[in-house]
């Protein structure tokens, strides 16, 4: 296909793939004559991927770069591959102040040892949740964390699911965006399934059966 349909199948314009060009996000097509290439599946793929890490992660050009430069490199396993894709949905804020992430981030290690999970102390992800959990311990909610193995083999169980579906993808280009999207808008859908089990265990831990009930929806 040209560079028109191209654009017209992907929905992405013309002048921004030819600036996806330039920029070595999207690859070149091959050469037909001195002024036209041609493009295939491949081509829209990658622009899918280009527009999950723009759009949706959030990430400057240079970075989309370098995360597609390690799906590109033969050296580059899939795990890898991954975690450079998962990096660019994670946002750590600071919410505890230097004592309390010190401590949490031990806790975080010690967590993870327990869990036997094969992450690295300098993981983005084990900053995350120290920052979180450091937060916590601040505020005197440490029955939460008190139930942290709780939470971690919940955790546990739903990353098993989204590894699944994401090694069912056909290339490395599909795997990384399906952790790209599915951590978005897997964070959402897990917030809105946590909250509906909420309502459906507040119904039967605190409702008093002899009191009428109204209707939470009206």
């Amino acid at each position: 296909m040209r560079v028109g349909e191209l654009s017209s199948l992907s929905g992405v314009p013309t002048p921004t793939i030819k600036y996806y060009l330039r920029e070595g996000l999207l690859p070149p097509g091959e050469r037909t004559s001195r002024n036209q290439a041609h493009y295939d599946d491949r081509h829209l793929r990658r622009l899918r991927l280009i527009r999950a890490l723009l759009d949706v992660g959030g990430l400057s050009v240079a970075v989309a770069r370098d995360v597609i430069a390690a799906l590109d490199s033969p050296d580059t396993g899939t795990h890898k591959v991954l975690g450079a894709a998962q990096q660019t949905v994670i946002r750590t804020a600071a919410y505890c102040d230097d004592d309390a992430r010190e401590d949490a981030t031990a806790e975080v290690l010690d967590l993870v040892r327990r869990q036997g999970w094969k992450v690295t102390a300098d993981s983005p992800s084990v900053a995350a949740t120290a920052e979180v959990l450091g937060a916590l311990r601040q505020l005197g909610l440490h029955e939460f964390v008190d139930r942290l193995d709780d939470y971690a083999r919940a955790a546990d169980a739903i990353a098993a699911t989204d590894l699944d579906l994401v090694r069912r993808r056909p290339d490395a280009d599909g795997m990384a965006e399906a952790v790209i999207l599915g951590n978005i808008l897997g964070d959402a859908l897990l917030v809105a399934l946590r909250r509906l089990a909420q309502v459906h265990h507040s119904a039967e831990l605190f409702t008093d059966d002899r009191a009428p009930q109204a209707d939470p929806h009206g």
